[in-house]
């Protein structure tokens, strides 16, 4: 799935520019920008706060054709938790995961 695209799509349907994006979902509208210069995905975090601003679920946002996208319980209880923590414990847990990623290639 085309992260950045979905973004869009659901941006245009609701008539929305980047910066009422940016407004709704309290992300900075530099940030939303460099996304799609950058051509990089959002953080799960930011995900997040752009679901809450389309009054959508993440869940909904990862449907294709319709079909709500299905988590594992693993998953669900990793959003559960991941949810409950502040944005900055929300940042070190992506860092220390994309660490332990790292060190499967060393």
């Amino acid at each position: 799935m085309d992260i950045l695209a979905k973004i869009i799509e659901l941006r245009n349907q609701k008539g929305w520019t980047e910066y009422k994006l940016s407004v709704e979902s309290n992300i900075p509208q530099t940030t939303i920008s460099s996304w799609f210069r950058k051509k990089v995905q959002p953080s799960v975090a930011s995900l997040q706060a752009i679901c809450n601003a389309f009054g959508i679920t993440l869940s909904q946002f990862f449907a294709e054709d319709g079909e709500p996208y299905q988590l594992t319980q693993a998953q669900r209880k990793l959003l559960d938790e991941f949810s409950s923590l502040t944005i900055n414990q929300q940042e070190a847990l992506i860092d220390l995961l994309k660490s332990l990623r790292s060190e499967d290639y060393k």
